[in-house]
């Protein structure tokens, strides 16, 4: 199952329906009303209520394509450590938002570490990952350093595959 449904609030209650429905929906986002109440067991309109109210609640936040990126020439992934100059929380709200301006980067992670984030990068190639690394995101607010370690190949990349 490969999951693209974000769950906000840990404390939400799914009984077995709604999660049967976000397991569905994470193997097939683009199924119909109808296969998808018929695939959980219900009737058309109380699928689509739970439906409704699981996006409304924001235990589901979107539907996209997927995107394969070796396909589309992005198959150099680098994951870099940064370490800021300064962690008050002001610093921390100017580099998050500065991180979300850069589209190589593919996530970001506050690590609690001898570094403060983990990013994940993601580029065409070397050349194009150093030009990323030197005129991006070494100039994110309060960068003091950074440290790369590039992937050789991804052995499992998944969303969340079960609840």
């Amino acid at each position: 199952m490969f999951w693209r449904i974000t769950v906000q609030n840990a404390q939400t209650d799914l009984d077995r329906f709604d999660r049967a429905i976000l397991d569905v929906l994470g193997r097939d986002g683009r199924i119909s009303i109808t296969d998808l109440a018929r695939e959980i067991g219900l009737s058309k309109s109380p699928t689509q209520a739970r439906l409704r109210r699981l996006e409304s609640d924001g235990v589901i936040t979107g539907y996209r394509a997927l995107l394969d990126p070796i396909r589309l020439g992005l198959d150099h992934v680098a994951f870099v450590e940064v370490k800021l100059s300064e962690t008050r929380e002001k610093a921390l709200r100017a580099f998050n938002a500065a991180v979300a301006e850069v589209p190589e980067i593919e996530q970001a992670h506050m690590i609690a570490s001898h570094f403060d984030y983990l990013l994940k990068v993601r580029t065409t190639n070397m050349a194009a990952y150093r030009h990323v690394l030197g005129e991006k995101i070494s100039a994110l607010p309060h960068v003091a350093s950074t440290s790369t370690y590039v992937a050789m190949q991804a052995v499992k990349e998944t969303g969340l595959a079960e609840m």
